[in-house]
């Protein structure tokens, strides 16, 4: 199994079912787990290598520069990118599967992990 070695046995699981699936047709930039990093896609996504001035992602079009992001992974899990060079919000369609990548991937990281509000009591 190529990710036989991870700890993280959920996240080996969803890598390489996301590696099948973009061999049927999954976009690349659907996928909630980064191949070339091994972890969740919100963990690395501020990585050069995620930057595509070709499709967009993590592109500015107006100043044609990379886009920066903020994840919050320990408080709301809110996801935001913006320009460090014009300060725009890039909204593009490409910074959109950008930003539900990532907000896939924080909650597939923490599914199962979350308190729990209330239980239905077993009878």
């Amino acid at each position: 199994m190529r990710y036989g070695d991870l700890a993280d046995r959920r996240l080996a699981s969803i890598l390489a079912a996301e590696d099948t699936a973009e061999r049927y047709g999954l976009t690349p930039y659907a996928r909630s787990t980064c191949p070339v990093h091994r972890c969740w896609l919100h963990q690395c996504i501020a990585e050069p290598v995620h930057v595509s001035a070709a499709t967009g992602h993590r592109w500015c079009p107006e100043c044609e520069s990379p886009v920066e992001v903020d994840i919050d992974e320990a408080g709301m899990g809110s996801v935001r990118l913006h320009c460090s060079r014009c300060g725009l919000l890039p909204d593009t369609t490409a910074n959109r599967e950008v930003l539900l990548a990532c907000r896939t991937s924080l909650s597939a990281m923490h599914a199962g992990r979350r308190a729990k509000l209330y239980e239905v009591p077993d009878e």
